[in-house]
């Protein structure tokens, strides 16, 4: 390993920094603590160089980088302390994993000789984060860190993307040293396949010409590979429709024609009728979870399946592959616009899924009572022309949003998908917004979301950062309530809310316009106010008794749904 000398001494915690700007990171969340004050003190030092946003949980911190990250497709760094530092950080971390989110996290440690000894603050970060990362890593060796952070932004940014955590013992951190060791990438187990076989791809071309009921499944993949263009274009060339994924919502535009809008247990007829006929579903990056699938014993039965996956490991996982295509989805797009168009003819077919399509569109009942959320959002949609990042929390209104919002581009949805973490909103809406300062960012933010990261409020006047926060509050854990309502005989055991607090009172101490929202009358003048360029918290008082629907109910098949409204 080559030994390059440095111009003068350095400490471990500026080849940190100098690492990071080196490999074009300059923007860190992060929360400090006694681990990583030599991290901190340089930090002091570079501060015109790299931004540090300070949180105020380091679960916020990490939720804060992956909403920059899924905002953008860069890399996401936070930083914080050893021990319940790093505990706290271990959600944000498993929700990156779940959901494919380039992220860096920086544990402190303990300095090394009191590793394994319990020292105060002490935790097992490479024991406990070993399931939940891509990969992870400890320095023992000032010299190996510009190596181990090089290596470590590569894995975390190639092939599928995923966090990787480095724990830093503080000692490390604070040597100084003359020399490092080239951080070169040598990685020979580590070689993601990129572009996909073109035997592999041309099959799926030819069973194409054979099939007489396609359909396209469009996952996070398409989105997380800039693939959104080359997947319209596939689309319209075969005049196939398009279902979405959650995570795959803005690939093909909600507005177009052949798209379907999302599938699975809260997606629309149209999507979950044509999963259920279709006789060849073409996979493009979605990992066929079980909220797509519903029963899948009962998916898609006379299907030819065709899955294309940057991960070897998703295909055949839980559907049946009868085309595995391992790569990255736009050259895998790239590759199928490359080659000769073949016949085909699905005019009935596409008759049969636009049918269900104009007479099944997601819908709801009007009410003077009472303002209707799914409205709420269909406003919102109108006053920002389809073109605002959407940010959400986890619940009812999460589907909501991915129901009733026109997205229009990939990334333009930025929520909790594999892991569905509640207080996953407020921190990734802040991190989305500060990468994207030039775009709207609007959060959709339940009751019980919002009480748990509520304090990364505090990061809105200080680092100016105007998102504004639509909270729709039914006083309860909504989603729960549902299916207490649904599935256990309307026992509603601790899913509502008889304490909560004054949430206007709580905007004014944190110094944000606030507006409660209670009169369906006025609900379209009264939402306007979101086009002011300021932080905002609109609370929106809703029905506890709302339900998402349609619904896939649990153990279930797609085209056994719940509430589906027919035109007359």
């Amino acid at each position: 390993m080559e030994k390059m000398i440095l111009n003068e001494p350095k400490t471990g915690s500026e080849l940190v920094l100098d690492t990071l700007l080196n490999l074009g990171i300059d923007r860190i969340f992060g929360y400090p603590g006694g681990a990583v004050l030599p991290l901190y003190d340089t930090l002091y030092q570079y501060q015109d160089k790299i931004s540090h946003v300070l949180a105020r949980h380091e679960q916020g911190a990490v939720h804060e980088a992956e909403g920059f990250a899924k905002s953008t497709g860069k890399i996401g760094v936070a930083l914080v302390t050893s021990g319940p530092g790093a505990t706290n950080a271990i959600t944000g971390i498993a929700d990156a994993m779940g959901d494919s989110v380039p992220l860096l996290v920086f544990t402190g440690q303990v300095a090394t000789p009191g590793i394994g000894k319990d020292a105060f603050q002490e935790a097992d970060v490479i024991g406990m984060t070993m399931p939940i990362t891509k990969y992870n890593y400890q320095i023992r060796h000032t010299e190996d860190i510009p190596r181990i952070i090089t290596e470590a932004v590569h894995i975390a940014t190639t092939g599928r993307p995923g966090p990787v955590v480095i724990d830093l013992p503080k000692d490390v951190s604070a040597t100084v040293v003359e020399h490092y060791h080239e951080p070169t990438v040598d990685l020979p187990s580590y070689q993601p396949t990129i572009s996909p076989n073109g035997l592999q791809v041309k099959k799926m071309l030819v069973q194409l010409s054979k099939s007489k009921r396609p359909v396209i499944l469009a996952g996070g993949g398409v989105a997380y590979a800039e693939a959104s263009a080359e997947l319209i274009a596939f689309a319209e060339r075969y005049q196939i429709p398009v279902v979405s994924t959650l995570l795959g919502l803005g690939t093909m535009p909600i507005p177009h024609e052949l798209s379907l809008g999302m599938g699975g247990m809260h997606g629309s007829y149209a999507s979950n009728m044509a999963l259920t006929d279709a006789d060849f579903i073409i996979n493009i990056g979605a990992r066929f979870d079980d909220r797509l699938t519903g029963n899948v014993a009962e998916f898609a039965k006379n299907a030819v399946v065709a899955h294309v996956d940057v991960d070897p490991a998703e295909i055949g996982k839980v559907v049946k592959t009868d085309i595995p295509v391992v790569g990255d989805a736009k050259k895998t797009l790239e590759m199928l616009l490359a080659f000769d168009q073949v016949e085909t003819d699905y005019a009935d077919w596409l008759a049969q899924v636009l049918s269900n399509k104009a007479r099944a569109p997601f819908s709801y009942d009007k009410s003077e009572d009472f303002i209707k959320p799914q409205e709420v959002i269909q406003y919102i949609g109108q006053l920002t022309d389809g073109e605002a990042i959407i940010v959400t929390d986890v619940g009812q209104h999460q589907m909501w949003a991915a129901q009733f919002y026109p997205y229009r581009y990939g990334r333009q949805l930025i929520t909790s998908g594999g892991m569905g973490t509640m207080g996953f909103g407020i921190p990734a809406a802040i991190g989305a917004k500060l990468a994207n300062p030039d775009k709207e960012v609007i959060l959709f933010v339940g009751d019980g979301g919002f009480q748990m990261t509520n304090q990364e409020l505090a990061i809105l006047n200080g680092y100016g950062v105007p998102i504004k926060v639509v909270l729709i509050n039914n006083h309860s854990l909504g989603m729960v309530r549902q299916w207490q309502e649904s599935f256990y005989e309307e026992r509603r055991s601790q899913s509502t809310f008889d304490d909560e607090p004054n949430f206007q009172l709580m905007a004014q101490a944190y110094a944000i316009a606030s507006y409660r929202l209670t009169n369906p009358a006025t609900l379209k003048e009264d939402l306007k106010v979101i086009k002011e360029d300021k932080p905002m918290l609109i609370e929106i008082c809703i029905s506890n008794r709302e339900h998402v629907l349609p619904m896939v109910p649990a153990g279930k098949a797609n085209h056994e749904m719940l509430g589906v409204t027919f035109n007359a």
